[in-house]
């Protein structure tokens, strides 16, 4: 140390490379020459330069409100009023798309193994048979079912506690009125038939003559689409009985086809078809219906912890959750 380096630092030696070489910087501008003015603007290298702007997509905003006829037929149209009806609404309800969506794909392939065997085995003349002889079938499962159910009400009643009663007949109420509902509209085509109110039997002056001509609209535009709606989602959720429990659709599902099948055994159905083959249509139904409502019933209780004797409302059961 000396006092030329009082810091104790090595000299500088050129050969000898540097940990932190020095880090190159913008040059200033030469001198601007005596009397030339103001050096010209020289930008910085790193300035930002201002990107074009780019034209923006227009927002498109709210939708516009529907009008008021439209707001209308969404309250009151046949099928928006058909849903309301017929599918449950319990709050609470356990709801699995799983299931339904292995209902739909059942029903689709029965449908169609039911229409090509029907045509390779000569049961129907034509597809218009065919959809006539299901509808016919719809109708009188739908039947079938409006029979069953208060006998399975009934039953419950008898099982459940007498403190029960009252909460069990609450909770059915819904599923009467979709009975009561979809058999009234029914009942409104032979009342307009056997009076003669569609053959104008009324129409004795300019007014009723409107009348008639409303009422008759408002039958095929209104009563018939309800009506085929009401039928698809009765038979799917099996009058909304879900109000009730869970496990109470797949269990009157299954005693449903087993009926329609002894139905279709003492009425002959398929006749004239080989044996076999008049088996395999009169047992594929209740038996595909059965696995896929076991199937169901042990989804409920494997997945959302629901079993059927839920149904008889005992304590100790956790049984539906209450109604509104």
């Amino acid at each position: 140390m000396s006092n030329w380096n009082p810091g104790g630092q090595p000299p500088h030696d050129p050969h000898v490379r540097q940990p932190y070489p020095p880090q190159p910087g913008p040059h200033p501008p030469p001198p601007a020459p005596p009397g030339a003015g103001h050096p010209p603007h020289v930008p910085h290298p790193y300035t930002p330069q201002p990107y074009p702007p780019h034209p923006q997509p227009p927002y498109p905003g709210p939708p516009p409100a529907p009008g008021f006829f439209a707001r209308l037929w969404q309250r009151f149209g046949p099928i928006h009023v058909a849903r309301r009806v017929f599918k449950p609404s319990r709050p609470g309800i356990v709801e699995d798309p799983f299931v339904a969506h292995m209902q739909k794909v059942r029903t689709l392939v029965g449908l169609a193994a039911l229409v090509w065997m029907s045509i390779t085995y000569k049961i129907a003349n034509s597809i218009g048979d065919i959809a006539d002889e299901r509808v016919d079938q719809s109708w009188i499962s739908v039947l079938a079912l409006s029979v069953t159910f208060p006998v399975a009400v009934g039953i419950l009643l008898a099982l459940v506690p007498a403190t029960a009663r009252r909460e069990l007949l609450r909770r059915a109420a819904k599923p009467f009125g979709a009975i009561v509902a979809l058999i009234g509209a029914v009942g409104v085509f032979p009342v307009v038939v056997l009076t003669g109110f569609v053959e104008g039997r009324f129409a004795t002056d300019p007014a009723m003559t409107a009348v008639t001509v409303i009422v008759c609209v408002v039958i095929f535009v209104w009563v018939v689409p309800f009506i085929v709606w009401g039928v698809g989602l009765a038979l799917v959720h099996v009058f909304r009985t879900a109000d009730i429990h869970e496990t109470m659709p797949p269990l009157l599902a299954m005693t449903l086809v087993w009926e329609m099948a002894l139905v279709d055994l003492f009425t002959g159905a398929y006749a004239g078809v080989p044996a076999p083959v008049r088996i395999l249509l009169m047992l594929g139904a209740p038996v595909s219906v059965t696995a896929v409502g076991l199937w169901e019933l042990s989804r409920l209780r494997s997945r959302h912890g629901l079993v059927v004797r839920d149904l008889l409302m005992r304590e100790g059961t956790p049984g539906p959750a209450p109604s509104a």
